[in-house]
């Protein structure tokens, strides 16, 4: 009898060993599944020939693939990606939109949070996703390469957690791009040494195809099949270096799901905006039926500078399925193509931002920082800068166009500001960067008649966790303008926007705190302003600048530092082994 109890003691005991164990492997699975896991990719830069309108030329590739090959992940993922340099150029790659929370060695720009990655070396970019999903994407972030130095980044919601709204058939990336028949880096060299401003490009692309409204492209145009009655969640991205664009699919309707991987309140609309360094995900119903037609997919630019720019149409072709019943071949059938507003159409573009909404729900809330520690007003645009004496520059008297936050042109540091930063390396950039203009003035109005900008390597020290208002004011020097400002390491609310000049008095009484977008890149309206807050919780240093490259090119940028908070995990760790050095 003894030993029988003894007997059943050991199986009882054996029984909640083996019970426990499988608890735990559950318990571990769980939490595996909303950990993450760690993705490694291999980004090797070498040359490609392309041919695009009937000219063939060598470009600047990840891997031999133009546009560059998309990078998949789940929030909470970590990415691991070696980028080895097999071409002339110094080359940095930039996560367009992710947080970078305490990895600001992996973010990319260069001189900013890096030294480039020279011809021969390789870098490896570590980092985890923390509290993103959707559509961000990467790209070059020195000179002009990115180009064509860039691709989709997809970011699914954790394993088991659905989409906000229905679950589409299908998912497809759209990235536009900007193409020049010439080698970019010599158009952008020339107008640096002459002052002047770089020529326009040759085309717009979808996906790196130009489309049928180009010479020589019929056969370079991206086509998007469809079967009647499915939903498809279109991630729209735009790549093109110096160009806002419309967008519209002739004779569909478009449902606004997600800005800069934010879910927003979904609102329909045939034709939308979306500035270089944004992103957008739409919803597209195909309709119930074959329609006998296929339909044109275009963007174009809305451009509102003193400028020239390449007033062209890219475009794409939606296809429906056809039954095999039908005789009727594609390319027989009647094309529709879309009505697109004018380049300068501002009253479309501001009522199309108006739209944009956060969810500000339980699950996904808007934390809108509601107190503000520090308030900062910017003016963004355009100035001139004297040339040195043995510099032949366009403009009168040996001048140049620049461009300048609060007067200040930003000069580019010879080692990364981080690295100077972490290091303590004594004159690298000065901490003094103005809260304010240097002198007020009509901004919009009759521009002063000093246009003269300074140039300097200054930068804003925020502690941690400030919270922060920053009004962004455009003027009119040289001409009023729409301005991309894209900020790194955060993203901010647009808590309010209009034209004019901004009033401190009036204006800060029509914000919208309730539920304002989150972005990561904003559109400073032509002749007006925005209103963006933050909160400065990632320590590190921190780009902001303008993502029309040209502007950024001419010095429309400058950089945040957020210095360490008291805890271990509000500290910025030293940087990675391999981390290039200038």
């Amino acid at each position: 009898m003894t030993s029988f109890a003894a007997h059943s003691t050991a199986c009882s005991k054996a029984v909640l060993l083996l019970l426990s164990a499988l608890l735990l492997v559950c318990s571990q699975l769980a939490a595996a599944k909303h950990a993450g896991i760690t993705r490694r990719y291999k980004f090797a830069i070498k040359m490609q020939n392309v041919t695009r309108l009937c000219q063939t030329k060598s470009i600047v590739t990840v891997n031999g693939q133009f546009p560059g090959p998309r990078i998949i992940a789940r929030e909470g993922d970590r990415l691991e990606i070696k980028v080895v340099n097999l071409v002339k150029y110094n080359v940095t790659l930039h996560w367009h939109g992710v947080r970078q929370i305490r990895s600001g060695w992996a973010d990319g720009p260069a001189y900013i949070t890096q030294c480039p990655i020279q011809t021969g070396q390789s870098y490896v970019y570590n980092f985890t996703i923390i509290g993103q999903r959707g559509t961000l994407f990467w790209h070059a972030h020195i000179s002009w390469l990115r180009v064509t130095l860039y691709g989709p980044i997809v970011i699914l919601p954790k394993q088991g957690v659905s989409y906000p709204f229905p679950q589409p058939f299908k998912e497809v990336p759209i990235i536009f791009g900007e193409w020049w028949k010439a080698d970019t880096e010599m158009v952008i060299s020339q107008a640096t040494q002459t002052g002047s401003a770089p020529n326009i490009s040759d085309a717009f692309t979808i996906n790196g195809l130009p489309g049928p409204l180009y010479n020589c492209s019929a056969n370079d145009t991206f086509k998007l099949k469809v079967k009647p009655g499915k939903t498809y969640l279109l991630r729209l991205i735009n790549a093109a270096l110096n160009d806002e664009l419309f967008f519209s699919i002739a004779n569909h309707t478009l449902t606004v799901v997600e800005a800069d991987a934010v879910y927003v309140k979904p609102f329909k609309t045939n034709i939308l905006l979306i500035t270089p360094g944004q992103t957008t995900n739409v919803l597209l119903k195909a309709k119930n039926h074959h329609p006998n037609a296929t339909f044109l997919m275009a963007a174009r630019p809305y451009a509102t500078g003193p400028g020239a720019f390449d007033n062209s149409t890219t475009s794409g072709i939606l296809e429906y399925d056809r039954p095999f019943s039908s005789k009727t071949k594609t390319n027989k059938l009647h094309m529709i193509k879309p009505t697109l507003p004018k380049f300068n159409d501002t009253s479309f573009a501001a009522n199309f931002v108006k739209k944009l909404r956060s969810l500000a729900n339980a699950k996904f809330p808007a934390n809108v920082p509601k107190k503000v520690d520090r308030h900062f007003f910017f003016t963004v645009g355009l100035g001139i800068l004297q040339c040195s004496q043995n510099q032949t520059c366009q403009g009168p008297n040996n001048t140049k166009v620049a461009a300048a936050i609060n007067n200040i042109s930003f000069a580019q540091p010879n080692i990364a500001l981080l690295q100077a930063y972490f290091g303590r390396v004594n004159g690298v950039f000065t901490s003094d960067f103005p809260a304010n203009p240097p002198f007020k003035f009509n901004y919009t109005g009759n521009p002063p008649s000093n246009i003269f900008v300074t140039s300097g390597t200054k930068a804003l020290v925020l502690q941690f966790n400030t919270s922060v208002e920053l009004v962004m004011q455009d003027t009119s020097i040289i001409g009023a303008e729409s301005h991309p400002l894209h900020l790194h390491g955060f993203n901010f609310f647009v808590v309010g926007q209009g034209f004019g000049n901004y009033d401190s008095n009036k204006d800060p009484a029509k914000f919208n705190l309730v539920d304002p977008p989150e972005r990561n890149t904003v559109g400073v309206p032509s002749g007006g302003w925005v209103a963006i807050r933050f909160l400065a919780d990632n320590p590190g240093v921190w780009f902001m600048h303008c993502h029309l490259e040209v502007h950024t090119s001419w010095g429309l940028k400058m950089a945040w530092v957020v210095m360490d908070g008291k805890g271990k995990k509000q500290k910025l760790p030293p940087p990675p082994s391999d981390l290039p050095q200038c």
